[in-house]
């Protein structure tokens, strides 16, 4: 199944410098994802990436390191479930912005699954049906 990868686990990959012994499985998981071609980009998480990089040479840098991979086209069936997504969960008590609804829904729709560090995620998932990787490694 291809992934879809959060921002969480991207911004840990290439920001964080001192890292868990958790946090080196993860990495590792997520080289296996890309290494095995199912990793999925989208354009909202490429720009939550890019966003806050105010240095233009590590802007740069970032933007050419992420260039490897193409945006999955989003469909306008996908805004529409993640509209509702965001309603019924908001109607169940669950507040989440709209790029995480958006993600849940591409996932959803395309039958990808997604890696997440946000634990929003979890709370997401008893009302949108998505597959959330696994987050325990041995």
């Amino acid at each position: 199944m291809r992934v879809i990868i959060d921002t969480s686990v991207w911004s840990l990959a290439f920001r964080k410098k001192d890292k868990s012994e958790y946090e080196v499985k993860l990495i590792n998981y997520l080289s296996e994802i890309v290494r095995d071609l199912r990793c999925v980009m989208i354009g909202p998480i490429r720009q939550e990436i890019l966003s806050g990089i105010s240095n233009e040479s590590k802007f740069i840098e970032m933007q050419n390191k992420l260039s490897i991979f193409s945006d999955w086209t989003i469909e306008t069936e996908d805004y529409e479930l993640a509209a509702k997504f965001y309603n019924k969960c908001r109607m169940n008590g669950i507040q989440g912005s709209h790029i995480d609804y958006l993600i849940c829904a591409v996932a959803f729709n395309s039958n990808l699954s997604i890696l997440t560090l946000d634990n929003d995620f979890d709370n997401y998932q008893k009302y949108t049906g998505i597959i959330l990787e696994k987050k325990e490694f041995d």
